[in-house]
């Protein structure tokens, strides 16, 4: 079944130049922006529609790659076509199908929606690593169906979630994606008011970085777990909190450390992390 897109932004480039070079048939792009359209359309080598009526009669398969708070009226203007026997998908990671794709199956089409769980931030070099990423899938058994004959072939690891979890799912995608980039912009404000020029900090902080990550995803968090609060370094910890005198720099300080202690105490049953944990407790209270 030939593929359209509705949206020309990073998500829908990327993921119509990915299944191309794969093999598959993408009919083309439609978007607000005619422009966007158009180089969305020449970088995958598909067609550019004027209009949703135009890619809806071309295309079996369709695509919502709009923000998530468009996907909805995106969804009211294409049911006003033609959409039996069609399957309409959307890229959410944080709605499911049957939020969006409301009484879908009363017009005879099926919805699902396709997530890959990475991080697309640039429309021309993203589709290089999506090969990389879980594709998460939700909705119909023929949606879902579709994707995994489709993606499965090419070697992609696909994953298909319940409906109910969708909001669940999306936050765990956060927490490791955009809350990490939070925690790496604290440690790096930190060092520059330690005297680091912007470059040497982020040198300096690589190698921590990297090698922590590495850890992680050997085996699981609480192995890699290193530092004060593993140690139950009471007096360190003190330390650090003396010098966060900025409440939001606190703040992040000890949510994340009441987090490692209970970690901490998984790993180490026979230690007592009860003053540690009181300490951080009274600090953001």
């Amino acid at each position: 079944m030939r593929i359209g897109f509705i949206g020309a932004g990073r998500v829908g480039s990327s993921l119509g130049k990915f299944l191309q070079l794969n093999g598959a048939d993408i009919s083309g792009y439609y978007s607000r922006s005619a422009s966007s359209a158009l180089a969305a359309a020449e970088f995958v080598g598909a067609d550019c529609f004027g209009s949703i009526a135009e890619l809806c009669a071309s295309s079996g398969v369709i695509v919502l790659t709009v923000p998530d708070g468009e996907l909805k009226s995106v969804y009211e203007s294409l049911a006003a076509e033609d959409i039996n026997g069609r399957l309409l998908c959307h890229c959410s990671g944080a709605m499911s199908s049957d939020e969006v794709f409301d009484g879908i199956e009363k017009r005879g089409a099926h919805g699902c929606s396709v997530h890959p769980l990475f991080p697309v931030s640039s429309i021309y070099s993203s589709y290089k690593e999506l090969g990389k990423a879980y594709f998460c899938l939700e909705g119909s058994r023929e949606g879902t169906l579709f994707w995994q004959d489709t993606l499965v072939p090419l070697g992609v690891h696909v994953r298909v979630i319940d409906s109910a979890v969708k909001s669940r799912y999306h936050a765990a995608c956060t927490v490791m994606s955009n809350l990490v980039c939070a925690l790496a912009d604290e440690s790096l404000s930190l060092m520059l008011s330690c005297g680091f020029e912007k470059d040497e900090a982020l040198a300096a902080l690589r190698p921590l970085a990297e090698s922590n990550l590495n850890g992680i995803f050997a085996a699981d968090p609480s192995t890699a777990l290193t530092g004060p609060v593993e140690r139950n370094d009471v007096e360190t910890v003190r330390r650090h909190l003396d010098c966060l005198t900025d409440p939001s720099d606190r703040n992040i300080y000890v949510a994340a450390s009441l987090r490692l202690a209970e970690m901490a105490q998984r790993r180490h049953p026979e230690r007592d992390y009860s003053q540690l944990t009181e300490l951080l407790q009274n600090a953001g209270a």
